[in-house]
């Protein structure tokens, strides 16, 4: 490996957790001749933005972490990652630096973290020769590739519809997921305000209390007052029929009588503002009362709204566990299909180092391809072999035929509810009848 003056950043990260997808690679060569400079054609996609540390190192194909890089080069930053021109970016290695041996090589994307962005296809650095001009195919083999990658590239797609509808029901289950905080801030809320309403509602109680409590003192002074006004009447009288027989004689009685009505009269006076003092205690118990009713029917509508929200929550939580299910569903029909695109180019018996990439080969595998790779990831598991079981292919039990024949045909058709493959036992439900009969023909290509 060469020496350089500034080692880039480099990591322990192993393979399965980079993401290739984020910068392409284009118009790499299966070869290139040794003495000549190299030039790296790649391009940025849409949300990777680079940064002043990320450069571009050729490794030994089987490499496992950033560090086994065999020579790099810095990336120049362009000016306007807007602009559509600076996405596609070139960089050039010197001959000196390159390696001289034929083993296989590939340009990877490491940024500033020494995380891989990027790879591209193998290649090597060895002379031309006549075998890599000269290709002779037959017109059959030609017509029969073709075919086959437009399966491939149909099933691909398949598999990007069926990504973009996880992505929208995860869209969807998160905007519910918000939803259901809402519902629980708004719970939250309502709590605090029956607390506040009970609060105020003990406040206006104990008031209420203590204006009871005075209105009581005020009819008892009331009523002491009453009978001394009726004592006061009655020494009035008793004096006035005194005065009546002793006016005349004593100018003393006279002078007493005219003090005693003095004092009745203070007493009158006091009497009527004592009655008026206790009509307006009154009307304020009753304008307690009247707050009292109001803050009854605000605590009813709360709780009504109170009992709404609930019934609202437990239908949300309802929603979202149908759609957790449906998803896992889908997620498991995902897992099925990429197990039967496994199964059945196996079966059709490709040579899977001919194709420009690497179909995975168990769940595993296919849960760690990145479906943005443009070329896939070459190194992401063991291939399978290249033909197909002989188990896995079961003849007809009353004509003992090993391809499908009329007797599969009608026992197809007297299941209404389900078909069954009669070669790998595979059952499709009766709404997929198209899809049966495309997976029944695969077996006989």
């Amino acid at each position: 490996m060469e020496e350089t003056i500034k080692d880039p950043p480099t990591s322990a990260v192993l393979l399965d957790h980079c993401h290739f997808s984020q910068v392409i690679f284009n118009s790499v060569e299966k070869f290139y001749i040794p003495g000549g400079d190299v030039t790296c054609h790649y391009t940025f996609t849409q949300h990777f933005i680079p940064r002043r540390k990320d450069w571009i190192g050729i490794f030994r194909v089987g490499w496992k972490t950033t560090r086994e890089y065999y020579t790099f080069m810095w990336v120049t930053l362009p000016i306007d990652l807007n602009n559509k021109s600076a996405k596609q970016q070139e960089v050039q290695f010197k001959a000196y630096y390159l390696p001289k041996d034929d083993e296989y090589y590939q340009f990877c994307y490491v940024d500033e973290d020494g995380v891989v962005r990027g790879a591209s296809i193998p290649f090597q650095f060895r002379p031309e020769n006549e075998e890599d001009i000269l290709v002779v195919t037959t017109q059959g083999e030609v017509e029969e590739i073709e075919q086959h990658n437009k399966e491939l590239c149909k099933e691909n797609q398949e598999l990007k519809d069926s990504c973009i509808s996880l992505q929208k029901q995860n869209s969807d289950m998160q905007a519910e997921l918000q939803k259901k905080q809402e519902l629980e801030t708004l719970q939250s809320i309502n709590k605090k305000l029956e607390l506040k309403v009970k609060e105020q509602k003990d406040y206006w109680e104990t008031e209420l209390l203590q204006l009871k409590e005075q209105n009581q003192k005020m009819s008892s002074e009331n009523e002491k007052m009453g009978i001394r006004v009726d004592q006061l009447q009655a020494q009035l009288s008793t004096q006035e029929k005194e005065m009546e027989k002793l006016v005349q004689g004593d100018q003393d009685k006279t002078e007493q009588l005219e003090q005693l009505k003095k004092e009745n009269d203070h007493l009158f006076l006091s009497l009527t503002e004592q009655r008026k003092d206790q009509k307006k205690l009154e009307q304020t118990v009753e304008q307690m009362k009247q707050n009292e009713t109001t803050a009854m029917k605000k605590q009813q509508e709360l709780m009504d709204e109170n009992f709404d929200l609930s019934k609202r929550l437990s239908e949300n939580e309802i929603i979202c566990n149908a759609l957790q299910r449906q998803k896992e569903r889908l997620e498991g029909e995902n897992d099925l299909l990429k197990r039967e695109n496994s199964r059945l180019l196996s079966y059709m018996g490709l040579d899977f180092n001919s194709l420009p990439y690497q179909v995975p080969t168990s769940d595993e595998g296919g849960a760690r391809q990145n479906p943005g790779l443009a070329y896939g990831n070459p190194y992401s598991g063991i291939q399978e072999s290249s033909s197909p079981s002989p188990l896995s292919i079961k003849k007809c039990p009353i004509c003992k035929a090993d391809d499908i024949c009329d007797h599969t045909l009608e026992q197809q058709q007297m299941q209404p509810l389900c078909f069954n493959c009669p070669i790998c036992d595979k059952i499709f439900p009766a709404t997929e009848k198209q899809i049966f009969e495309d997976h029944v023909f695969c077996h006989s290509l």
